[in-house]
């Protein structure tokens, strides 16, 4: 489908509605030995949702690669009262709370098949060149039609607080990794779930069973198969823990941070 086509399909599903509901089901091997499902399948959940809400209304990426854009996370923060568990089916709503020049904001909410909700979530996206790497502007491609899609905070709340930042002062090494091919996605680059499921599997299993509460990510550059990951730990306290990822860290500890998350856990 061209970009002219794509432009088309979005401004005829522009009555469609902005917000999409998508279902999900909770299958044993998506869990734990908690029974509850992993926070990684959980993310995916999410970015399939924000593809499908995007591919909708002609701004997903099979439409996009083919003018040499596509979409790359940036932030993305969950939080929980309650993690799905075996067998359950459940949903996850989506929709576009803002859009910046180079930024925009996903919010997600996460509900039971009656819909009482379980958790939210809230993300940022920017769109680059496949060329440059370089952002774009999205208020001015496509005539900025991304903005017909956009649901402000009064009208669809997201309750949980918004992405804080990372102060990273005495953190530990404590891990490092070689990435191989199952870490890669369609971008070339390591995939955003597989910094999650790393960064996750640093914790012992009596902080695990306890449960998470909330996770948040900051991706701050790309790496790619092949690079070496070291991960550094920086507790607050027994619920609360900040990891920081950098990649090719040679001996004077030296290495770009790929991403920095927290973790809070029940």
């Amino acid at each position: 489908m061209s970009m002219e086509d794509a432009n088309t399909t979005s401004v005829r599903d522009a009555g469609m509605g902005k917000i999409d509901t998508y279902p999900i089901y909770i299958e044993p091997f998506h869990v734990d030995f908690t029974g509850r499902v992993f926070m990684g399948v959980l993310g995916n959940h999410l970015l399939n949702a924000a593809g499908n809400h995007s591919q909708r209304r002609g701004w997903g990426i099979g439409a996009l690669n083919e003018s040499r854009h596509t979409w790359v996370l940036s932030r993305l923060s969950i939080e929980m009262t309650e993690m799905p568990r075996n067998y359950q089916h459940c949903r996850v709503r989506t929709w576009v709370e803002s859009v910046m020049r180079t930024f925009t904001n996903r919010n997600f909410a996460i509900e039971d098949a009656e819909g009482r909700p379980m958790g939210y979530a809230r993300s940022v996206w920017a769109m680059i060149d496949m060329e440059t790497r370089r952002p774009c502007d999205l208020l001015s491609l496509y005539d900025g039609d991304i903005l017909n899609y956009v649901v402000s905070e009064a009208e669809n709340v997201c309750p949980i607080a918004g992405h804080g930042r990372f102060r990273f002062r005495n953190a530990e090494a404590v891990r490092t990794i070689r990435t191989y091919y199952s870490d890669v996605d369609i971008n070339g680059h390591i995939n955003s779930i597989k910094y999650m499921e790393h960064i996750l599997d640093l914790f012992p299993r009596e902080q695990m069973e306890r449960g998470i509460r909330r996770f948040e990510i900051a991706y701050k550059a790309e790496s790619y198969m092949g690079d070496t990951l070291t991960f550094y730990v920086q507790p607050a306290d027994d619920r609360e823990t900040d990891v920081e990822v950098r990649k090719n860290v040679t001996d004077d500890a030296s290495g770009d941070v790929v991403c920095q998350a927290r973790v809070v856990f029940n």
